[in-house]
């Protein structure tokens, strides 16, 4: 299979250095606190990462936009948490407070997640004809912002560790984002199946080693279900088989959401 090509987002990888030595001095000044209770002098206090470890559970019931609509189940989606209370306060400072240091437990999180789902992978092919774990892809102006790929990174991790159990996996970042598509963030369910309907695409040099290769998708939270929809048809149109998703973590049903905890 063709060599996976070079991230397109080349401001980001510029300015990637200059952000991480300005959070770095950032921290000199200010106290470092827990990214999903705010405790102080710990990026990640116990209690919250404790929040992140239980074991992956089903959770595509409550995505709507996963519904195949043809009387076929949905798209399986596993998930550790729900994204609600300090896991939805720590995803959200990850992702746009510049809390680059949330990486490391968010990954760890993942592939102790996908360590335990091994065994389910294989059955489905991963064991036979080689996973490829294919992050869904960001906008290049969240890349941007956030000065890289911060999915990209929780799928390379989830590769790395399931290549023990499951040898031929790798991480291959199969989908591009076509011009037009916005950020999913702040969208509603009609608003982000629109906006990722036919806009995400398999580069060439990559399309034609997709056949029958089995697939799993990496993302950080499930919601709609948009984003996952929009990424196995894409990848299905180039005769991948999408056997699955892990994310980091899941919005609940709306009757059991908390005050202030939705997205």
């Amino acid at each position: 299979m063709p060599s996976s090509p070079q991230p397109a987002s080349r401001p980001g990888r510029v300015l990637d250095p200059v952000r991480r030595a300005v959070t770095d001095l950032g921290r000199l000044v200010l106290p470092v606190s827990c990214g999903g209770c705010g405790a102080l002098d710990v990026p990640l206090c116990a209690a919250c990462a404790e929040l992140l470890l239980a074991a992956p559970l089903r959770r595509e019931g409550a995505a709507p936009r996963l519904d195949r609509m043809d009387g076929r189940a949905p798209l399986p989606v596993w998930a550790p948490a729900e994204c609600v209370g300090p896991v939805r306060e720590l995803i959200v400072a990850w992702k746009d407070g510049g809390r680059v240091d949330l990486s490391r437990p968010l990954a760890d999180a993942l592939t102790r997640a996908a360590r335990g789902l091994a065994p389910v992978l294989g059955a489905c092919g991963g064991e036979a004809a080689g996973l490829l774990v294919v992050p869904a892809p960001s906008s290049a102006s969240a890349r941007w912002r956030r000065g890289e790929d911060l999915v990209g990174g929780l799928g390379t991790a989830v590769a790395q560790a399931l290549v023990s159990q499951l040898p031929g996996t790798r991480a291959c970042p199969a989908l591009r984002r076509r011009w037009g598509a916005l950020d999913q963030a702040g969208l509603g369910a009609r608003g982000r199946g629109a906006n990722l309907a036919g806009r995400l695409r398999v580069p060439r040099s990559i399309a034609g080693g997709l056949e029958g290769r089995p697939v799993l998708l990496v993302d950080d939270v499930l919601t709609t279900g948009a984003t996952l929809a929009a990424c196995e048809q894409a990848l299905g149109a180039e005769r991948a088989v999408v056997v699955g998703a892990l994310v980091v973590a899941a919005t609940p049903p709306p009757g059991r959401r908390s005050v202030g905890t939705g997205t």
